[in-house]
């Protein structure tokens, strides 16, 4: 007990960036080449636990999980997850200045069962060469602008050297970017930690228009800051609902609402993790978002440091959720674990709970 007590606080300090050692376990990818490596999977089979899934909105079903493991050195860190619309082929991002390609297999109860073709290689410059300095290099969040993961063109923001890049995606990987684009006028007061989340909006009033989040409130700030993108020009609204969480990544619905995933760390209670959703008329300049929590976790579950988050369509057309943590590179402490679960509509959910009452 006082074993995993331990690790769970030292997950948390490297969670929140409080220890150095989360820096220096990052490795190099200045002079990586893109290549194939081999990912390992164990699959998860219950979200708690313990005997219950109570933290689970009645709009959220569990469908599967796998702890990923790889005997490459450069695998880690992941912070920013995007995956086709049908799930399979995906692609991701790490703090370290990587990304990762692949497609993700199911078995044939439609659980997550293995990473397949998997290739990593590093971000790159404008001039097409890796990022050298470290500071460079802090990918924390991933959206697909337009086309397709199979080749499209994709959003990504860094933090450090606070910016964000619009870069062409493919089955080879993310190239050079092609441009980075205006900043908020507040990019002078963000943190260390500055926008950790962004995610385009499939459909709604703004449909296109590209969202992006700060992890935490800006400096004099007591709440996290939002912007949209309105013709190119970032517009503020505010995060009053996140409370004393830290946002680490965003994804739209297909209605144009958003999925917000939260995380935060105390010495009594360890790590825990929240979604929240975001109605797709809230989104917009100068509003105040408080969203609806859809699942709230701590340790007594199987959580880590999830930082990615994507959204896609089951084989039956059903929404499915999947999130991935950054391991900060210290595998003895932390996972890279990926979790799916089913979103239900309202309607579906409000009559499984009637169901669930008349059966009692």
């Amino acid at each position: 007990m006082r074993k995993s007590w331990v690790a769970a606080v030292a997950a948390g300090l490297l969670a929140i960036g409080t220890d150095p050692a989360a820096a220096i376990l990052k490795k190099d990818t200045s002079k990586l080449t893109p290549h194939e490596i081999e990912v390992r999977a164990k699959p998860i089979s219950n979200f708690s636990r313990g005997k219950t899934d109570a933290v689970l909105n009645g709009r959220l079903a569990w469908r599967g999980g796998l702890v990923l493991t790889s005997f490459s050195e450069y695998f880690g860190g992941w912070s920013g997850l995007r995956l086709e619309a049908d799930g399979k082929r995906f692609v991701a991002i790490s703090d370290a200045g990587l990304w990762m390609t692949g497609k993700l297999a199911y078995d044939e109860r439609e659980r997550p069962k293995a990473l397949k073709e998997t290739r990593i290689g590093p971000l790159l410059a404008l001039n097409g060469k890796p990022l050298h300095r470290k500071r460079d290099r802090d990918a924390e969040a991933l959206a697909l602008a337009s086309g397709a993961l199979s080749k499209g063109t994709a959003y990504v923001a860094f933090e450090q050297n606070d910016r964000i890049g619009i870069f062409d995606v493919s089955d080879k990987g993310l190239g050079a970017p092609r441009a980075y684009i205006q900043m908020p006028d507040e990019k002078r007061r963000m943190r260390l930690d500055g926008i950790e989340a962004l995610t385009v909006l499939k459909g709604g009033p703004r449909k296109g228009t590209l969202v992006g989040f700060t992890e935490n409130p800006l400096r004099g700030d007591k709440a996290q800051r939002g912007w949209i993108w309105i013709k190119g020009v970032p517009r503020g609204f505010t995060m009053s609902g996140v409370g004393d969480f830290s946002i680490t990544d965003a994804a739209s619905l297909e209605d144009g609402s958003v999925l917000l995933l939260e995380r935060r760390f105390r010495w009594l209670e360890g790590l825990r993790i929240r979604l929240r959703h975001i109605a797709a008329e809230a989104i917009r300049p100068g509003a105040e978002v408080t969203g609806e929590l859809l699942l709230e976790a701590d340790l007594s579950h199987e959580i880590d440091n999830l930082e990615g988050l994507a959204v896609s369509r089951g084989a039956h057309g059903e929404t499915v959720i999947t999130m991935i943590s950054d391991d900060n590179f210290n595998r003895f402490l932390q996972r890279t674990v990926l979790l799916q679960f089913t979103l239900k509509e309202r309607e579906t959910a409000d009559a499984d709970s009637a169901l669930s009452d008349a059966e009692k």
